[in-house]
């Protein structure tokens, strides 16, 4: 397929030649028509111990506007070992937005190789153990059919409660409509919390799910409006996606809500998104939070005459 965009198609096709002269055989076309390139990356040139091989489709709009579309092949690559390499490409594309970016994300997955490596020579035989365990708590089906279940399975929590918090009654948890975009699915669930122990009940609770439990990322905020005080009580949590429990407390603040948990789940489908990601994660808040009159009720807060809100950051106690 040409490329529509003059300057794209330039710098791919600097971008290529400057690849193939780099990495001599390891780097080969596929379909040059299509944009379809194949490099096979090692841990070292010898006697490699670690190989993969990285599978590109340029798009027209590559690099100017848009990512390489990518599949990562090696038998070994699967479960939690993927999603880490997943999201070092990507935040490698959104540190380098409208570069090239393909010599980065190579020498990266290489560095990612040699320190495979060198931990396998560390840990002994009990790494191979470990793989397989994690391979197995990752088979699911990211396809763009990919639907959640509203209600709960009988596994086992991923996180354990004290016993004080086990008496406690569980706040009602509400799911918001799914979004998918490019294979990756976002939801987002909310629940009415008045305490830290509450948001960890609430946690507890939403992992017992397995989907959401073995989601790639399960990105969360909190507030809660301490009366006696008058201070909001709040923390945020990234889980490996860089930057988004901020932004979605951020948002929590803009809105002005309080007593309030938003969880948003995202199951990553293999194409990277970029900036949109962030897009989706809010959205999904945004709508949750509207469905549940999250957002009138915290005008009535905002219009309370003669009360400076100051906000102090809770410790983070949450496991995962």
């Amino acid at each position: 397929m040409a490329a529509t965009d003059p300057e794209a198609a330039q710098r791919q096709r600097e971008e290529i030649e400057a690849l193939s002269s780099i990495y001599g055989d390891e780097w080969c076309a596929v379909d040059e028509d299509e944009k379809i390139f194949c490099i096979k990356i090692s841990d070292c040139l010898e006697q490699p111990k670690w190989t993969l091989c990285l599978q590109v489709n340029l798009p027209p709009e590559y690099p100017t506007a848009a990512p390489p579309i990518y599949q990562l092949n090696a038998s070994w690559l699967q479960g939690q070992e993927y999603e880490e390499l997943a999201n070092h490409l990507e935040d490698i594309y959104i540190q380098n937005l409208g570069e090239s970016i393909l010599y980065l994300w190579v020498e990266k997955i290489r560095e990612v190789l040699i320190e495979k490596s060198q931990s396998c020579d560390s840990a002994g035989p009990n790494i191979k153990k470990i793989t397989e365990e994690t391979d197995v708590e990752y088979e699911e089906d990211f396809s763009l059919e990919y639907q959640l279940l509203q209600e709960y399975t009988a596994a086992t929590p991923n996180i354990d409660l004290p016993e004080s918090q086990e008496g406690e009654e569980l706040p009602p948890i509400f799911h918001g409509n799914p979004i998918t975009d490019r294979r990756s699915t976002f939801q987002a669930h909310s629940a009415p919390v008045v305490s830290p122990k509450q948001v960890k009940s609430v946690l507890a609770e939403l992992y017992k799910n397995k989907k959401i439990a073995n989601a790639t990322h399960n990105i969360y905020a909190y507030r809660i409006y301490c009366e006696d005080k008058q201070t909001f009580l709040q923390d945020c949590e990234d889980d490996g996606e860089t930057a988004a429990g901020g932004r979605l407390l951020h948002l929590m603040q803009i809105l002005n809500v309080r007593n309030v948990l938003v969880v948003v789940s995202r199951w990553y489908g293999g194409i990277l998104l970029g900036p949109d990601r962030f897009k989706h994660i809010n959205n999904c808040a945004r709508n949750i939070l509207v469905d549940q009159n999250y957002t009138s009720s915290s005008e009535n807060l905002s219009k309370q005459p003669g009360k400076n809100r100051r906000i102090r950051k809770d410790k983070k106690k949450t496991e995962h």
